[in-house]
C-alpha cells in the first residue's frame, strides 16, 4: 500500500458525481522526468461504472480493503463495545447524539480538507518531504482512504434496523393465511425467509469479494458489471426502475383507497388518483431524499401504531364486508371461517386452485423484498464483515412478526382478511385512524420511491445510456424537472388501468421482487465463485505494471471455474432455477387471477372509474 495514487472524492452533500469528476485521471500528468510515467486509471466513486476494469483487480483490492477494515474495526470496538448497543445509545440518550453529531462533524471536516489540497486537475499535490513522489502517492492514499471511510459509518446493528424498517407487505401477511390456510402460511413463510436469509449472504459474500474504496459499490446492478459485464447491469438497472415505478403506481392506488374509505366513498375515486399524483409532481422538485430524511423515521412509528390497531379490531369487531365482496371474488357474506390447509374455491378471494397459492406467495415475497436495497446498505458499513449478523437478526425477526400477525388477524377475519387490512377495520373510528396512519406514512413512501425511481431512471438509463448530462448541472436539474410529470402520469395510468390491488400487488411481487430477492442473488454467487475458481497459475493482476494477465477467456474458463466448484454452482443454478420457476408460476397465476377478478362474477370495479373499488 506504500504506493498507491491520489484520487478525487465527490463532496458529500453531491448525490452523484458530475460528469467532469468522472473523466479526471487519477495521477497527474508530470511527476518528473527520471521515473517513466504512470498514468493510473480512474478511481474513487466514479470509477464504480468503469467497464475497463478487470474481475481480477476488483478483488485484489478487496482483499486489502477487507484486511485493513478488520484491523481497523479491533481499535473502534476497543473505543466503543457493541455495535447494536451503541446503535440505541445514540438513538435515545442526548449524550449519545452528542457524540454522534461531533463524529459526523469530524467525518465532513476531512473531506473538507481533502478538497481543499486538490490542485486544479483535481489531484491532491500536497508534499512535505524531499521526495515529493512517494510522499504525495503514500500522503495522498491515507488522505482519500481516510475521506472515502468517513462516508461509512453504520454498523451492523443499524443494519438491523434498517432492514426491519424496509419492509412493505406487513398488511398483506392475512391475505397470505387466508389464500392457503394456517399450515400452508407458516410452512410458507419459513421456507422462502430461509431463502432469502440465504440470497442475503451471498450478496454479502459478494460485495466482500468485489468492493473497496478504491473502486466502491453503490447499487444492485454494480455487482453484475463486475460480474457479467455493461449489459447485464444496463438490464439490472432497468428492472430496478420498472419495480420501483410498480410501487409508485401501488401506493397511487392503495393511498387513494384510504381517502375514499376516510369520505366514506363519496367523492371519485379516480379523481383522488389524480389529486395524488399532482401532489407527487410537488413533491419531485425535491431532488435530494436528505432534505426529507428527518421525517421518514416517523413511518416506522406510524406503521406499529397501525399494527396494532389492526389487532384491536379483529379481536374485537367484525369485518368491513364491503371491502371484500366489492373487490374480490366473493361475493356474498358467510360466516368467518379458517383452515388449516388450503381453503376450498369458494373461500378464496382472487383466484381458484393452484393460482391462489402462487398469489398467496407474490403477497407474501414482500417481506422480504428489502435484498435489493442490501448493497446500498453494505456500502455504508464501516465494517461490512459483520453485515450478517444484522442481516441474520432481520430476517428472522421480519419472520416471525409477520407470522404473528398474519396468524392473528386471520384467526379473527378469516377469508375476509383482505391484502390491505386495514381496508377491512372496523368500526369507522378504528379504521378511519388506520387509513389516516398509512395515508401519511404513504406519502413519505411515494416521494421515497418516486425520488429513487427516478434518479435510478435518470442516472441508469438516461444519463449511462444515453449520455443526458448529470442532474447537478442546469441542463439536467430541467431534464429532472421536465421528465418528473411524466413518470407520474405513467404510474396514474398504470394504477387506474388495473383498479384491483391485490392483483398489481401479486403481479410486481412475482416479476420484480421474487427476481431481486431470490434469482439474482443466486445468479451473483455463481459467478462469482466461478470466476475466483477459474483463475489458473500465474494469472491475476499486477500491481506494478496495473495488468491483469489471463491464459485463456470465454466459455472455456466458464466451465473450468463450473467443474472445479461443481457441488457450489450446481446448489447456486438450482436456486436460481427455482427462483425462475417461481417467477414464472407466480406470473402466470397473478394474471389468472385479474382475469378471474375482472370476469364474469368478479369485481364490479372499472377502470378510470369513479365508483370506488372497494
Amino acid at each position: 500500500m506504500e504506493h498507491i495514487a491520489p484520487v478525487t472524492h465527490p463532496a458529500p452533500e453531491l448525490d452523484v458525481v458530475t460528469e467532469q469528476q468522472m473523466k479526471r485521471l487519477s495521477v497527474s500528468s508530470a511527476l518528473g522526468t527520471e521515473k517513466p510515467k504512470v498514468m493510473e486509471r480512474n478511481w474513487g466513486f466514479s470509477a464504480r461504472t468503469d467497464s475497463t476494469v478487470t474481475y481480477e483487480e476488483y478483488v485484489y483490492w478487496a482483499k486489502i480493503e477487507r484486511e485493513m477494515e478488520v484491523e481497523e474495526n479491533k481499535a473502534f470496538q476497543a473505543e466503543h463495545g457493541s455495535p447494536l448497543k451503541d446503535s440505541i445509545k445514540n438513538g435515545v440518550s442526548s449524550a449519545g447524539r452528542k457524540k454522534a453529531k461531533e463524529e459526523k462533524e469530524a467525518r465532513l471536516q476531512t473531506l473538507r480538507e481533502l478538497d481543499e489540497k486538490k490542485g486544479p486537475s483535481g489531484v491532491i499535490t500536497e508534499s512535505d518531504n524531499e521526495q515529493p513522489e512517494a510522499s504525495a502517492f503514500k500522503v495522498s492514499d491515507a488522505e482519500w482512504r481516510t475521506a472515502a471511510r468517513a462516508l461509512r459509518t453504520a454498523s451492523w446493528g443499524q443494519m438491523f434496523f434498517l432492514i426491519t424498517t424496509d419492509i412493505l407487505g406487513w398488511s398483506g401477511a392475512p391475505f397470505v393465511f387466508a389464500s392457503v390456510g394456517y399450515g400452508t402460511g407458516v410452512a410458507l413463510y419459513l421456507i422462502f425467509g430461509i431463502f432469502a436469509a440465504w440470497g442475503g449472504w451471498v450478496i454479502w459474500k459478494t460485495f466482500l469479494n468485489l468492493d473497496s474504496t478504491r473502486y466502491p459499490m453503490q447499487s444492485f446492478g454494480d455487482p453484475f458489471l463486475r460480474l457479467f459485464g455493461v449489459k447485464a447491469r444496463h438490464f439490472i438497472n432497468v428492472a430496478q426502475s420498472l419495480q420501483q415505478f410498480f410501487t409508485v403506481a401501488i401506493l397511487i392506488f392503495s393511498k387513494s383507497l384510504n381517502i375514499e374509505q376516510i369520505a366514506h366513498s363519496k367523492v371519485c375515486f379516480v379523481g383522488m388518483m389524480l389529486v395524488i399524483m399532482a401532489v407527487g409532481m410537488l413533491g419531485g422538485f425535491i431532488r435530494s431524499l436528505r432534505k426529507i430524511g428527518w421525517i421518514s423515521n416517523a413511518a416506522v412509528w406510524m406503521n406499529i401504531v397501525n399494527f396494532i390497531i389492526c389487532m384491536v379490531a379483529a379481536a374485537h369487531f367484525a369485518p368491513y364486508y364491503p371491502a371484500i365482496t366489492k373487490s374480490t371474488l366473493i361475493q356474498t357474506i358467510e360466516p368467518i371461517k379458517v383452515f388449516a390447509g388450503i381453503p376450498p374455491d369458494q373461500y378464496q378471494q382472487q383466484s381458484p386452485g393452484f393460482a391462489a397459492t402462487f398469489n398467496a406467495v407474490n403477497t407474501m415475497v414482500y417481506a422480504y423484498a428489502g435484498a435489493l436495497l442490501f448493497v446500498a446498505f453494505l456500502s455504508e458499513m464501516r465494517h461490512p464483515l459483520d453485515f450478517w449478523k444484522g442481516m441474520f437478526l432481520a430476517q428472522a425477526f421480519i419472520c416471525i412478526v409477520y407470522m404473528f400477525f398474519g396468524v392473528f388477524v386471520y384467526s379473527f377475519y378469516g377469508q375476509y382478511s383482505a391484502n390491505n387490512i386495514v381496508n377491512v377495520v372496523n368500526p369507522y373510528g378504528l379504521q378511519t385512524a388506520g387509513n389516516v396512519l398509512r395515508l401519511l406514512s404513504g406519502w413519505i413512501a411515494i416521494i421515497m420511491y418516486f425520488n429513487i425511481g427516478m434518479k435510478t431512471v435518470y442516472l441508469e438509463v438516461f444519463q449511462a445510456i444515453f449520455k443526458f448530462p448529470s442532474i447537478v448541472e442546469k441542463k439536467g436539474k430541467i431534464l429532472w424537472y421536465l421528465l418528473g410529470p411524466f413518470y407520474w402520469i405513467l404510474a396514474f395510468v398504470v394504477a387506474g388501468a388495473v383498479p384491483n390491488l391485490n392483483g398489481i400487488v401479486s403481479l410486481v411481487g412475482a416479476v420484480f421482487m421474487m427476481n431481486f430477492t431470490y434469482t439474482f442473488p443466486g445468479m451473483m454467487y455463481m459467478s462469482s465463485i466461478i470466476h475466483e475458481a477459474a483463475e489458473l497459475p500465474g494469472e491475476g493482476f499486477n500491481p506494478a505494471t496495473r495488468e491483469t494477465i489471463r491464459h485463456d477467456d470465454g466459455l472455456k474458463r466458464w466451465i473450468r471455474g463450473y467443474k472445479k466448484t461443481w457441488f457450489k454452482s450446481s446448489v447456486a443454478f438450482i436456486y436460481v432455477l427455482l427462483g425462475l420457476a417461481c417467477c414464472g408460476m407466480g406470473t402466470w397465476a397473478a394474471i389468472e387471477g385479474l382475469i378471474d377478478v375482472f370476469g364474469p362474477g368478479g369485481t364490479v370495479a372499472v377502470s378510470f372509474g369513479c365508483p370506488v373499488p372497494v
